[in-house]
């Protein structure tokens, strides 16, 4: 017998001394890789953003974008590896934002952004300030978030200034840690030093407030003035000094235009205390049934690149354990508010306990069904490939999460399958009664299925592999389940012909009396088959008949699709600990208005029983994740905006999902009178992030166009009940105070404009001047002249403010030398990749929560109205791609539908490729062009059992079902293949073809069904997780009726293609 790759393998091995070492190597390297590899919750997508700041002083909106964007979008757009350029310009200010392609090194791309605009800044025009170019990346997410606030009892104690000295100390410690990356503090006010003018004290003490902003910034200056030689040494010269605490700021003296000095104090109130900043953060807890409410300041902890998230969380809260009574404070609670680090070690170690649990059930299932020698080998085959497996993918760069485990218990139930046909072999071969040695037998029966083995576990390969060059976002979420499972299908194949006849020579010492070969008639399995295959087989009319219902079937399941009696997601959501609700108030909203907002958000939340606590950030922007990182989140800074954070309790302390709680938050936020779209809830997404769920970009020849548009468009998504969190990106005009120097009265008094430029920023921003240190490894203390937010308005007091002494000696008030006037500020300009795009966002929840059917219920809408009677253009609506035409206005669909649109038209034609890969194989095994055809044929059928499953589990046709029913089309070739291999090598002359696959049917009956139940044992065990129970509910369903077709299907083809005519099988 000709040996093959395979039964060479097992001659060279199952002898030699080195085997039971290479499976101890495989064993220690395995359990080595799994005590090394990083563990995260998710695959990391690395898509670095680079955002570009540049100040435009003085210029609106539109201008801002002609003369600093469109230059900028021009030189981001021509680096390498950028993928898309995105525009948002605001009164006096531009970000340009570069989407760099996934798998980039955010490093790498912020050097070229800047190198390119080092470049080529001469296109910039003079006078614009240099940019601020930040890179943001999946590493500088947070994976810990420590909250500090005073206890019930200290509240009165630990004020937000206290908090933010405390955390900024924490920060320092917590820097301490190896791998600790990115560190920022959110809430709190930091001390300082401010000079608070009094306009009437400064008119009354004849002092400009000119010479209060030069005393305070030139009297704390402090520099090295070279050295001298004193008793026979050289002593350095320092010249001033630094001014140290509020009293000494207090007693520095000013000129007044009379002439005399005037205290600083006499003048201006001169205080240290917090900052006076827009923003507040406070947290709600639940203590003792009871809910409390206390100032609050959050560190957030990031990891570097590389670093395990598991044990870098483990450190840092082991760090925060030994500070707790030292540098934190008995009256100060920390809790931890955000820990990806236990979330990943938790989802890690539920999925390996899964992954055990199946291993379990499939050696159980072959001990009862073959024999419990042939289950003792199994259970050594499984771990021994799983364990190769977590080398392989730990050398290739990969981690454990959620994707990579789900990728390796649903191919459990197949990688077993290639030691089962050895085992069963070699137990075949040895109950023969010939002079073979058990040895040589045990070669003969490996190299006897050896061919047809890496046949069909290259089918299953081939099946997967393709799944690897999905693009987009998806791309790196899905990587690990190709990789992973492809890996484990070629480690079982060399473990099933080197470690798998090893151990049989050592498990089966005595001799087989009767072997466990299948019976004739395959047993009560194979009779069972053989009932049911005659009724379909016995006559080509009844073939021909059972084919055409199937087929029915089959186009019956496909139209549910249609019906939407099985709905499309991208993926569906995940039971998280966290809801976040996002409150946007109408520009110009002051921070007390949005501040009590928030209040009535947290009684509405406070109401929902899951909720254990929540912080809620007023003018500021909660601790970003990865979906607040595309967002751009962490640049909400604004009076109107604000953040709730809802910790949610732990997922088996509640009966509801993450999802059923957040779609009854937003239910309950109707009943607040808040205005239109402004609050939302927003929940992490599975998988990749997008701008939000829906998104429609406008485009058209001109602003006015695109806006009257886009209002049009958002009073449709409006209209349909289930299009819910609506909201546009130009938002309303921002209210703006100008105050114009008036350049004659400015000459008349002998004045320079910078004075009153001064003037005006010193009285209504803040305006520091230098820095008082404190010593005692403290922070030193800004020295700042601002006016109370309480004075920051346009009054006759504010304008009666001297600013400036005249050349006469005259004092000058701010409102002789200014006109003011109101007016509205620019609404915000958005583009994407060159193109102006106004944009209308929404989410959807209730009847249908994918994007696909929001977009057909708004494109029906969009078609019933009269665009004419408006005095507007009906716009194009476009599925894919920017429009070539902007001269009319379009719309584009963006948002989840493109992730799901690149997704899906990828997997489909990987799907492609996978099945002309797999005909590709298969013709090479059986020298036949027609025949792989018929093997082919069972795939479609798997769709009547994925549909029904979807059904029966009222579960949307997400990725990962579409990912099922890719592995399916190997699983179940691989069946066909046995199948038909059988059926080949048992015809001869003297059988009638039904005999032959009556007898074909009835033994493979019961390997078949093994195989898909070892599979379906697997699939089982991850039903229960959200984002994978499509890839569950496929193999399951699918197997099931695929399976049981598949073994009627081939024969009553075989009858109808082939049929010899002869007498029905006996």
């Amino acid at each position: 017998m000709t040996l093959g790759i395979s039964g060479r393998l097992t001659r060279a091995s199952i002898q030699s001394p080195l085997t039971p070492l290479f499976l101890m190597a495989a064993i220690i390297v395995g359990i080595l890789a799994l005590i090394a590899i990083p563990r995260e919750e998710e695959p990391q997508i690395s898509v670095p953003m680079v955002d570009i700041q540049v100040m435009a002083p003085g210029l609106a909106a539109p201008d801002a974008v002609e003369l600093v964007g469109i230059p900028l979008e021009t030189i981001v757009k021509s680096v390498d590896g950028v993928e898309h350029v995105y525009t948002q310009a605001e009164d006096d200010g531009v970000m340009v934002t570069a989407r760099f392609l996934v798998g980039s090194d955010p490093e790498d791309a912020a050097t070229r952004i800047s190198e390119k605009l080092q470049a080529n800044w001469d296109r910039i025009p003079v006078g614009i300030p240099n940019p601020k170019v930040t890179v943001r990346g999946i590493n500088d997410v947070p994976i810990i978030v420590l909250t500090l606030s005073p206890k019930p009892g200290a509240a009165g104690q630990w004020s937000d200034q206290a908090l933010y000295e405390l955390a900024g100390k924490l920060r320092t410690e917590m820097a301490k840690v190896e791998d600790v990356g990115l560190t920022f503090i959110t809430g709190g006010r930091p001390d300082e030093i401010r000079v608070q003018p009094d306009p009437a004290k400064l008119s009354q003490f004849g002092v400009p407030l000119g010479s209060v902003i030069e005393a305070a910034g030139q009297a704390n200056r402090s520099f090295p003035a070279g050295t001298i030689r004193e008793g026979g040494q050289a002593v350095s010269v320092s010249a001033g000094r630094t001014l140290g605490s509020a009293q000494e700021v207090g007693m520095l003296t000013v000129r007044s235009a009379r002439g005399s000095p005037v205290y600083l104090r006499d003048v201006a109130t001169v205080t240290q205390g917090p900052r006076e900043d827009q923003s507040r953060a406070w947290r709600w807890a639940k203590r003792n049934g009871a809910w409390t409410s206390a100032p609050a300041v959050s560190l957030a902890i990031a990891k570097r690149s590389g670093a395990n998230a598991v044990v870098l969380s483990e450190t840092v809260l082991d760090r925060l354990e030994l500070l707790k009574g030292s540098l934190i404070p008995n009256g100060v609670d920390v809790a931890v508010t955000r820990n990806y680090g236990e979330t990943a070690n938790e989802k890690a170690n539920e999925l390996l306990y899964h992954l055990g649990l199946a291993t379990v059930s499939i050696v159980i299932l072959i001990g009862l069904a073959i024999g419990w020698r042939e289950a003792g080998v199994t259970a050594v085959v499984i771990p021994t490939t799983i364990l190769l497996t977590m080398f392989a993918s730990n050398l290739m760069g990969f981690t454990i999460n959620r994707v990579s485990l789900f990728a390796l218990i649903f191919s459990i139930g197949i990688l077993v399958d290639d030691a089962i046909v050895m085992i069963e072999n070699i137990a075949r071969h040895w109950s023969m009664k010939d002079d073979r040695s058990r040895i040589d037998a045990a070669v003969d029966a490996v190299a006897e299925v050896g061919n047809p083995t890496i046949v069909a576990t290259m089918t299953v390969v081939v099946a997967l592999l393709p799944m690897l060059f999905v693009s987009g976002l998806m791309g790196p979420y899905m990587a690990p389940i190709p990789v992973n499972a492809s890996a484990a299908m070629v480690f079982s194949f060399f473990v099933a012909v080197i470690i798998a006849p090893w151990l049989m020579i050592r498990f089966a010492r005595q001799s087989l009396d009767g072997g466990h070969g299948h019976a004739e008639d395959g047993g009560a399995m194979g009779r069972a088959y053989a009932k049911v295959a005659h009724r379909i087989i016995d006559t080509r009319r009844s073939a021909k008949l059972f084919l055409i219902w199937v087929g029915v079937a089959t186009l019956l399941a496909c139209s549910m699709f249609y019906f939407k009696a099985v709905t499309v997601k991208l993926l569906p959501f995940d039971n998280k600990s966290e809801v976040q609700v996002v409150l946007d108030m109408p520009e110009g909203t002051s921070l007390e208005m949005t501040a009590r907002a928030l209040d009535d958000i947290a009684g509405v939340v406070r109401s929902l029983p899951e909720t254990v606590a929540m912080e809620a950030y007023a003018g500021t922007s909660a601790p970003f994740n990865f979906n607040g990182l595309v967002r751009h989140y962490f640049l909400r800074a604004k009076p109107e905006m604000g953040d709730v954070m809802v910790t949610l309790a732990h997922k088996d302390e509640r009966d509801r999902s993450s999802h059923d709680v957040a779609l009854d938050l937003r239910d309950k936020l109707k009943a607040l009178k808040l205005p239109q779209g402004a609050v939302k809830v927003v929940e992490t997404p599975p998988g990749p992030p997008v701008m939000a769920t829906l998104l429609a970009e406008i485009y058209g020849p001109d602003a006015a166009t695109r806006q009257k548009t886009a209002a049009e468009v958002e009073k449709i998504f409006r209209s349909v009940p289930y299009i819910v969190d609506t909201d546009n990106s130009f938002g309303q005009p921002r209210p703006k105070l100008r105050l114009v120097p008036q350049r004659d009265r400015i000459d008349y008094y002998g004045l320079s404009e910078r004075q009153i430029h001064d003037s005006i920023g010193a009285l209504l921003g803040s305006q520091t001047v230098g820095y008082a240190p404190r010593g005692d490894s403290r922070n030193p203390l800004p020295i700042t002249i601002s006016l109370p937010q309480s004075a920051r308005s346009w009054s006759q007091t504010l304008a009666s403010t001297p600013v400036a002494q005249s050349p006469s000696g005259a004092l000058v008030e701010l409102g002789a030398v200014v006109a003011a006037t109101a007016e509205k500020g620019s609404p915000s300009i958005f583009r994407r990749d060159g193109r102006a795009a106004d944009m209308v966002m929404a989410e959807l929840a209730g009847d249908y929560e994918a994007p696909i059917y929001g977009m057909l219920a708004v494109n029906r809408a969009i078609d019933d109205v009269d665009w004419a009677a408006k005095g507007l253009v009906k716009p194009v609506v476009s599925l894919n791609g920017q429009p070539a035409d902007e001269s009319k206005p379009s719309l584009l669909w963006d948002g989840e539908w493109e992730i799901t649109w690149v997704t899906f038209r990828d997997m489909g034609a990987a799907f492609m490729v996978a099945l002309l890969g797999i005909y590709v194989l298969v013709v090479a095994q059986f020298r036949s062009f027609k025949l792989p055809l018929v093997i082919l044929t069972p795939v479609p059928l798997t769709l009547v059992g994925i549909v029904l499953g979807h059904m029966l589990f009222r579960a949307p046709f997400t990725a990962t079902s579409m990912i099922g029913f890719i592995a399916l089309a190997g699983i179940i070739v691989r069946n066909s293949i046995l199948l038909v291999d059988f059926i080949r090598h048992a015809q001869t002359p003297g059988k009638s073809l039904r005999t032959v696959l009556i007898e074909a049917g009835t033994i493979r009956f019961k390997p078949i069904v093994l195989t898909a139940a070892a599979a379906m044992i697997g699939a089982a065990t991850i039903l229960s997780d959200p984002i994978f129970q499509g890839l569950a509910i496929s193999l399951l369903f699918g197997l099931a009726s695929s399976t049981l077709l598949t073994v009627l299907v081939i024969p009553a083809l075989y009858i109808v293609l082939r049929d010899d005519e002869g007498a029905p099988a006996s």
